[in-house]
């Protein structure tokens, strides 16, 4: 992980500034989050592929290095030789809290949602409470051209939603007093990646 820098510096180069890449807005916008919330639909079992995407590429906020100069940019021995002598394994996002809701009309709203929370909680973010974090299915099985007439009758899932992003404020406000903290914080990682 030496090797992989946080902000991520294999693509257009965040730290250099470089335009044509909306991670160099995104990036800072994570650091600077005390809560995220994300909500988004099934497609073919899966996140929507430009949500992926800024998954695939938040991968630095996991162990990347904060120290380019460290590894001379991209010296593989140089991050070789760090990571052998004992890398702390940065989680640039752990602390922070989140909320997640899916939506899906047939099949994987609970994969979707166990995925995304299973990553946000692999990097040491906080789930907000049991009503953060909701799967739904609106207008199971029913005409895709209709759909949005399913969600604007679902009542209850809207204020699942609302529940969701409520949860997500609560626990922020806690946060930022004091008095929600990441339990397991100070423990050491028996198998450090």
């Amino acid at each position: 992980m030496p090797l992989c820098h946080w902000p991520c510096s294999c693509y257009p180069n965040h730290s250099l500034g470089q335009m044509q890449d909306w991670m160099n807005d995104i990036y800072p916008m994570w650091a600077a989050a005390h809560g995220v919330m994300i909500l988004c639909p099934v497609n073919w079992y899966q996140t929507p592929s430009v949500l992926k995407l800024m998954i695939d590429r938040l991968v630095c906020a996991d162990g990347g290095n904060p120290d380019p100069t460290s590894t001379q940019g991209k010296q593989a021995a140089l991050a070789k030789e760090i990571e052998l002598k004992g890398w702390h394994y940065p989680r640039h996002l752990a602390g922070r809290v989140f909320s997640v809701v899916v939506h899906g009309d047939s099949v994987g709203a609970e994969t979707v949602q166990d995925a995304l929370t299973a990553w946000l909680t692999d990097m040491g973010l906080i789930g907000a409470g049991h009503l953060s974090q909701i799967g739904r299915y609106i207008g199971y099985m029913e005409a895709y051209a209709t759909s949005h007439d399913a969600l604007d009758k679902d009542d209850p899932v809207q204020e699942e939603t609302r529940n969701a992003a409520r949860s997500l404020v609560e626990a922020v406000k806690l946060m930022r007093q004091g008095e929600l903290k990441q339990p397991d914080a100070k423990l050491r990682e028996a198998r450090p990646k």
